[in-house]
């Protein structure tokens, strides 16, 4: 959707045409990588939740600070592992 609405900025192309124009375009092989970097973005961040949470200190103010903790963490690891996924992609020539 984001995809149509920055088409539409600049011209007006229908609804019909642009999502037909992209279903055609797309392969089953374009699927692939998105589905496995679900697959480990998912993992990690439940990992890591499970992980800060469990080693949080007693007390509101020590699970807010897992909490945050967790979430930054996630968002670097979820970032390195795209980093990851996207060179492993392109030297298999996806």
């Amino acid at each position: 959707m984001g995809a149509f609405v920055g088409v539409n900025l600049k011209g007006d192309v229908s609804s019909t045409l642009f999502f037909s124009y992209i279903f055609n375009s797309l392969e089953y092989k374009d699927l692939i990588p998105a589905i496995v970097k679900t697959f480990f973005f998912g993992f990690a961040i439940g990992l890591i939740g499970c992980y800060k949470g469990y080693y949080s200190d007693k007390g509101t103010e020590g699970v807010g600070k897992a909490a945050n903790s967790a979430v930054v963490f996630a968002s670097l690891t979820v970032f390195i592992i795209d980093m990851i996924a996207v060179q492993i992609t392109s030297l298999l020539n996806y």
